[in-house]
């Protein structure tokens, strides 16, 4: 027997040996992240973990980090399959470390609107880049023996009001769309899929049987597990009977006796029941959980966390704008560097949400520069903090420590930074039951004498200690427990300390069973600084007399993250300011934009140099300095349009009217809707320089036997260092057709490489899927079709005609 078979064989097995209770059993969550073990029928736990850039595992342990990837916007702007697959091996690597079987991951939503609130989690506007991505880092993950799950199935492409809104959207425009990624990932074999919390034209998707059932696992013939999107699910016999297959967590449980009733009084057909069971069990026999299956482990890939995230990073940094070749700097000509930004120090290296992870170490742009030019002078200065709250402290001896109600210790652990944040598990060996407190500790050595800013962030009872003085006892309130990931409470309290007189301090929060599940707080320190306008003052006076000004700008989690859109393009605080300011005194400005998605930059016309690094992971600065000194090409290209002003984005608004969110717009999203508009954006789809310039000289069309056809583009490296290219090829309809169609879309691309004066040549696939539409099923559309090969979408330098 093929190991396939023995695994089927397996299953079969083990589902005769089941009754109505333990298959339902199987169905649900036992806690927050795990499904429950049978012996009997040899079945260990399956355990789940977030997230797309790192492996949190099932509890918060401080001491066992995890390594933090490049955002997975970041991923796609490398437009590099080779290197996603690399970072899947990496998280699936990780999962193995971690005991994680399943990592709930990748999201593959697509960028409808910029202010989607959860883009850097998505990868791009464009299904067909989305697609091979996610196709990529979803075999690189499987190919540690570790399974995936690709969500949210479907529709969940904005957070506003996520659980309940109803997002109505025709068919075609769902097929040529929303659903062609997850089409593409799971025909590339992904073990899962996650059905999103929202509604699709009227159905709920945890109930969604045409979707879930009919499109998902019968058109498709997908042999996978759909799992809900934690506490998605609300009905018993709808989702059953919807083609939900596990419903995650234990908390709000709406299966359990009630879907045995359902069973038993045949509401809900065994067959249906054993259905999903069986797809439990397949996943588990994948994973190497289930007695006499052989797993499924074709390679075990051994990768240096620090080195795949260094790369990533500096392969996806785009180079947005670099006039009079400011970029790469000549280390040996840069002597005094203003470096300027709070987010030079307070790197933002993730997002929020299911996608935060605690790394072993951030290293920051301040960082990584002075580690790169150790000769030079790198003088920095805030000028502007976009950050509303105070950033987490800092203090010596940092140390978490859980208590039971008698005050033995349960668990201690050092701190990089005073923030305590869980969500499910606790740390291994306590139990809810009998965690009473959290506390965060530490020591301050105030630097100057004046007043200090503490503030508690979080919600609950807390008592804040200063030299063992009671400063605050009470409640921080905050309208849920959600609350924690999303919009933190912060209450602030002044405290005058003298220079030199440290002191020590704590915060203790007080938990229930009932709260155990949800925990987040920290500890924000600011010590008596200049006012806002003396900061802009100090970092101009910097950039005055350096040599060259790097200004890292960007947003923040308040604004940017998980479970709320944003209400702005803009970047928070008074950057744009600092900007402009900066620009002003020190022509040899290089602006640094640390953001997940688009953002505006109204002084882009007055810099000569921006580099977008997205949400860059661990090595931030020490990728941030390759890049800046040449010792790597900024390799990435924008998966995304970046607009101007708000105002032109063809689609922007996320909020649902009366509950709808009506996607009239059809298939003419993000550069599809721009080429209908009269307004070009700042920055195109697929747009980034490099350190080299290229010639692109030729191209040609062949026949292949399993696609429309291939095209051949020859390219010339014209400039003076080796560099790296991504050859974009766009589609689009010229005469013989009266469908509404953009005037081009992506039909392929691949990376080339060259030296100097190197002629190189790539050959890019054409899919059938790019000249069909839906309609009533997927039909070729006759006609001639220009066929262009790019730089960007708004870059088209060689063209051919092709007649389907």
């Amino acid at each position: 027997m093929s190991d396939d078979a023995k695994r089927e064989d397996a299953v079969e097995r083990a589902l005769a040996r089941l009754g109505v209770e333990d298959k339902v059993r199987l169905l649900s969550g036992q806690d927050f992240w795990t499904l429950p073990e049978l012996p009997e029928i040899g079945l260990a736990s399956l355990v789940m973990s977030d997230g797309p850039v790192g492996v949190r595992g099932t509890g918060w342990a401080p001491d066992d980090p995890s390594v933090a990837l490049p955002s997975p916007t970041a991923l796609a702007a490398t437009w590099d399959v080779t290197l996603a697959r690399t970072a899947g091996r990496m998280l699936g690597q990780e999962c193995r470390r971690k005991g994680v079987h399943v990592l709930l991951a990748p999201t593959v939503n697509l960028h409808r609107s910029p202010l989607g609130g959860r883009h850097f989690e998505c990868y791009s506007e464009d299904p067909l880049l989305t697609g091979e991505i996610g196709a990529a880092y979803v075999t690189g993950v499987q190919d540690q023996g570790v399974g995936t799950t690709v969500k949210h199935f479907v529709g969940n492409d904005s957070e506003t009001d996520r659980m309940r809104v109803d997002v109505r959207v025709d068919e075609r425009t769902l097929r040529e769309l929303y659903l062609a990624p997850f089409a593409r990932i799971t025909a590339a074999g992904a073990w899962g899929a996650m059905a999103a919390y929202n509604t699709v034209n009227g159905h709920t998707m945890t109930e969604h049987g045409p979707l879930q059932n009919d499109v998902l696992k019968r058109e498709w013939g997908w042999d996978g597990v759909i799992v809900s999107d934690w506490t998605a699910a609300r009905s018993t016999v709808p989702s059953a009977l919807g083609g939900l297959d596990v419903v995650m967590p234990a908390y709000g449980d709406p299966w359990g006796p009630a879907l045995v009733e359902a069973v038993r009084a045949g509401d809900v057909p065994e067959e249906v029941l054993d259905d999903k069971v069986r797809r439990v069990l397949r996943l588990a026999a994948r994973v190497g959980i289930l007695a006499g299956a052989p797993p499924v482990v074709p390679s075990l890939a051994s990768l240096d966390g620090s080195d795949v995230a260094r790369e990533i990073a500096a392969r996806s940094f785009v180079l947005a704008r670099n006039e009079h070749d400011l970029l790469p700097l000549d280390a040996g000509a840069v002597h005094r560097v203003a470096l300027l930004g709070a987010l030079a120090v307070d790197a933002r290296v993730l997002g929020g949400g299911s996608a935060l992870v605690f790394p072993p170490h951030v290293i920051s742009p301040r960082d990584g520069l002075a580690a790169a030019l150790p000769g030079a002078s790198i003088v920095y200065a805030p000028g502007a903090d976009p950050r509303p709250s105070l950033p987490a402290a800092t203090f010596d001896g940092l140390t978490a420590t859980l208590r039971a109600g008698d005050f033995r210790v349960l668990y201690s652990s050092p701190l990089p930074t005073a923030t305590v944040r869980w969500m499910g598990s606790l740390p291994a060996g306590v139990s809810p039951d009998e965690l009473s407190t959290v506390e965060l500790s530490g020591r301050l050595d105030p630097a100057v004498t004046g007043l200090h800013n503490l503030s508690i962030v979080g919600f609950g009872h807390f008592v804040l200690r200063v030299a063992g003085d009671v400063i605050f006892e009470g409640p921080v309130f905050a309208d849920d427990a959600d609350t924690v990931f999303r919009e933190p409470v912060e209450r602030r309290f002044p405290i005058q300390l003298t220079a030199g007189d440290a002191v020590d301090l704590s915060l203790t929060l007080e938990v229930t069973p009932e709260t155990a599940g949800f925990v987040g707080f920290s500890i924000g320190y600011a010590p008596p600084g200049p006012s806002p306008d003396e900061l802009l003052d100090q970092a101009v006076a910097a950039a005055r007399d350096a040599d060259v000004a790097v200004v890292v700008v960007g947003t923040t989690e308040e604004v940017e993250s998980e479970g709320f859109d944003r209400s702005s393009l803009a970047l928070p605080g008074r950057q744009d300011e600092l900007v402009f300011r900066v620009a002003a005194a020190n022509p040899r400005t290089i602006v640094v934009v640390n953001s997940g998605s688009p953002v505006l930059m109204p002084w882009a016309d007055e810099v000569p140099a921006i580099l977008l690094t997205w949400f860059p992971g661990q090595e931030a600065g020490a990728a941030l300095a390759d890049v800046l000194l040449g010792h790597a090409e900024p390799g990435g290209r924008l998966p995304t349009t970046w607009p101007r002003r708000a105002e032109d984005c063809p689609v922007l608004s996320t909020t649902p009217v009366d509950g709808v969110l009506s996607y009239d717009e059809g298939v003419f999203i993000g550069y599809r809707a721009w080429q209908r508009g009269t307004v070009a954006p700042l920055f195109p789809f697929g747009h980034g320089l490099g350190y080299t310039t290229w010639s692109y000289e030729s191209m040609e069309l062949h026949p292949e036997p399993d696609h429309v056809g291939s095209v051949v583009v020859t390219l010339r490296n014209t400039g003076t260092r080796p560099g790296r290219e991504i050859v974009q090829i766009y589609a689009g309809a010229v005469v013989g057709t009266t469908v509404d169609r953009p005037e081009r879309w992506l039909a392929g691309f691949a990376p080339a490489s060259a030296a100097p004066g190197e002629t190189v040549s790539v050959r890019i696939p054409l899919p059938e899927r790019a000249f069909q539409i839906w309609d009533d099923g997927w039909q070729a559309v006759p006609g001639t079709y220009r066929i262009e090969a790019a730089r960007s979408v708004d870059d088209r330098p060689l063209s051919a005609e092709l007649s389907i």
